[in-house]
């Protein structure tokens, strides 16, 4: 008999079988108590006290980093935020698989960050998972949905409602359902040298 496949392969790329345990519900359900007592109702500006909780519950948060008071994360142990990346207001990040926003990203409004999915091949619907990465100076413009496993590379940016299930090549603009290749992202010399100057 053939042993049942724990992967899939989707827009060539592989997503791993995931079981959900009984203390990732527990850890979720504090979580969530955590999340509606404490961090939903904090003020806009307060983004220390948000990247604390979050923090709290084993999210790697880099510094200035403004996660917004609206944006859901399922399991903050599984979301890495680097410095000044974003999260802005009615994210869904819906993080089984770990979700990684690079340096300087900006994740916009009602934006999708999916990193699971079900295999519709299988009577169960397994759940399968894989780990969304978003470079660094990314940008995810509002309502882009992004599918597990995705890899959107450095200065990338995907247009509004756009829908990106497979990988996004850095410094290129992205549009459409699926999201499509438009051309590439270019920034002027002034520019890159100051960024260049921000560490000194």
């Amino acid at each position: 008999m053939k042993a049942k496949s724990t992967w899939i392969k989707l827009n060539n790329i592989t997503l791993n079988k995931h079981k959900i345990t009984n203390k990732n519900k527990f850890k979720r359900f504090i979580w969530g108590i955590a999340y509606f007592m404490l961090y939903r109702p904090s003020p806009t500006i307060f983004h220390k006290w948000r990247c604390f909780l979050l923090r709290l519950f084993g999210a790697k948060i880099g510094t200035n980093v403004a996660p917004y008071p609206s944006a859901k994360i399922w399991a903050p142990w599984n979301l890495e935020m680097h410095d000044n990346s974003c999260l802005a207001d009615g994210v869904i990040c819906y993080s089984v698989g770990k979700i990684i926003i690079g340096k300087d990203a900006v994740i916009s409004q009602y934006t999708h960050l999916c990193s699971a999915t079900h295999d519709y091949k299988s009577k169960d619907f397994d759940l399968m998972v894989g780990n969304i990465e978003i470079g660094e100076k990314a940008w995810i413009c509002s309502e882009v949905f992004v599918g597990p496993g995705v890899k959107i590379g450095a200065g990338c940016v995907a247009n509004s409602r756009s829908f990106v299930g497979k990988n996004l090549s850095e410094w290129s603009i992205y549009s459409g359902n699926p999201a499509k290749f438009i051309r590439e992202r270019k920034i002027g010399w002034l520019k890159q040298f100051l960024n260049y100057l921000k560490p000194f």
